[in-house]
């Protein structure tokens, strides 16, 4: 086989291995909802820790380099602030960006 012929057929079985994971979703529906509550507690945390591990990083490390007191980690530690005081996902994202606009004028 050619290595196009090998690139083809990886993606289509990756295709069919993804349709699968999906499709079992709508298969198993009936058996997902009876979901242990602490299962359920836990999966409510997925998506907050999807998004700390997205964003984590553009803040501690934003040119690859670990920079703990540059002027994206403290914002991140302003809109962590008022995440904890408001717990509105819009005033967190506002008074963020506001924070890396200013600091970074101010510090760099």
């Amino acid at each position: 086989m050619s290595p196009r012929e090998v690139a083809w057929w990886a993606i289509v079985a990756i295709g069919a291995g993804t349709f699968a994971v999906r499709a079992s979703f709508l298969v198993l529906a009936e058996k997902v909802a009876a979901v242990p509550p602490a299962a359920q507690d836990a999966l409510r945390m997925v998506p907050a820790a999807a998004l700390a591990a997205l964003v984590a990083p553009a803040v501690l490390r934003p040119d690859g380099d670990w920079d703990p007191l540059g002027p994206r980690a403290l914002a991140g530690l302003v809109a962590l602030g008022v995440a904890w005081r408001t717990r509105s996902p819009a005033a967190t994202i506002v008074v963020g960006l506001v924070a890396v606009v200013v600091l970074d004028l101010v510090l760099t």
